[in-house]
């Protein structure tokens, strides 16, 4: 597949994810999305519910990994691409490596608590991933929500 294929459909992708992000910021809870995709199909999507559910593990990616495991039967979600807007957190990437997710795109790093800090080796190991798929809204997104609770 050309770059620019896959560029357009990381973007497209991105932007569901964002949609996601969006209603975790409506809900009052950090604005983070996610969208799995399989064979060029979003199979689940999901954003933060730790507040709603009072569940420190309710992160966007555990809920959509849930979700699309859930709608393909199976654990591992070998064919699937997750969508996140926020780098993951070790959490989330340990999720990510035990559902063997091949590709992981996301959005704005995470310099504070993301997985590359401390865990850059939790993802399978032959897992891609691509980082600053529309940086810049998903980052300005986060800072807008924390900006409006100071």
């Amino acid at each position: 597949m050309e770059q620019n294929d896959q560029t357009r459909k990381d973007e497209n992708f991105m932007r569901k994810a964002l949609a996601e992000a969006h209603e975790a910021y409506k809900a009052g809870e950090i604005p983070v999305g996610a969208v799995v995709v399989c064979r060029d199909r979003v199979i689940s999507r999901a954003h933060n519910l730790t507040e709603t559910l009072c569940d420190v593990t309710a992160h966007a990616e555990m809920q959509a990994i849930t979700s699309a495991a859930n709608t393909l039967g199976g654990k591992y979600l070998t064919e699937c691409t997750l969508y996140v807007t926020v780098e993951p957190c070790v959490m989330c990437a340990g999720a990510i490596g035990w559902a063997q997710i091949p590709r992981i795109v996301y959005g704005a790093a995470d310099d504070k608590r993301g997985f590359r800090r401390y865990a850059p080796q939790a993802l399978h190991p032959k897992a891609e991933v691509v980082g600053g798929v529309l940086e810049a809204e998903c980052s300005e997104l986060m800072k807008d929500f924390f900006r409006s609770r100071r």
